[in-house]
């Protein structure tokens, strides 16, 4: 269903402006886009948060930019994930072209380089909240095997060491494999729901 005028430029603005003040990249982005999207404008549900994320980390190239393409596209369609794209992508190239402008000015100036690590324990501390925030998410589901997979995946990419693109395409492969096996399951439900309909 095509959206208003009105209803593009506020995907635009929002995205943008996101993008714009957003230091730390993908991690710290989606908290905002969740309390945007989710929970002020209540134009996306959250587990379908959860998906986007989910698809936006294990696709190529920027989660940020994969996460405002999905979002885009699920609310406004093929030109929402454009402008997606280009709001999460405008602000990050304005500012590294003024920042190239004027490296030579304050390139190991010590005011720069405070400010700079007081912004990275702030993002420390954004990205700590978007795991509990998502954790919880997962874990109000009740959903064993949702949070038995968070746990497997926590253990192996932090105390054994696993490669982080080894697990995302072992958890892509197990989601395959049991949504195929309760789409089976349903169908099988079905047939049997309609034979016995048949029979009486």
């Amino acid at each position: 269903m095509k959206k208003p005028i009105k209803f593009y430029f506020k995907f635009f603005v929002s995205v943008f402006s996101l993008s714009l003040f957003t230091i730390g990249g993908g991690y710290v982005i989606v908290p905002l886009m969740r309390k945007k999207y989710v929970e002020k404008l209540k134009w996306i549900k959250e587990n379908e948060m959860l998906d986007l994320v989910a698809v936006a980390q294990s696709s190529p190239g920027a989660m940020a930019v994969n996460t405002a393409v999905l979002v885009g596209y699920r609310t406004c369609g093929i030109a929402g994930a454009v402008l997606g794209a280009f709001g999460a992508i405008a602000p990050p190239l304005i500012i590294i072209s003024l920042v190239y402008l004027a490296y030579d000015a304050f390139h190991g100036d010590k005011i720069v380089l405070a400010v700079l690590s007081g912004i990275r324990i702030g993002v420390a501390a954004v990205i700590i909240d978007v795991v509990i925030g998502m954790t919880k998410t997962v874990f109000k589901e009740k959903n064993v095997f949702s949070a038995l997979i968070l746990l497997i995946s926590f253990v192996s990419v932090y105390f054994l060491k696993i490669n982080v693109m080894l697990i995302i395409f072992g958890c892509i492969v197990i989601g395959v494999v049991v949504s195929l096996f309760k789409r089976g399951k349903n169908t099988k439900s079905e047939c049997n729901e309609e034979s016995e309909g048949d029979i009486s």
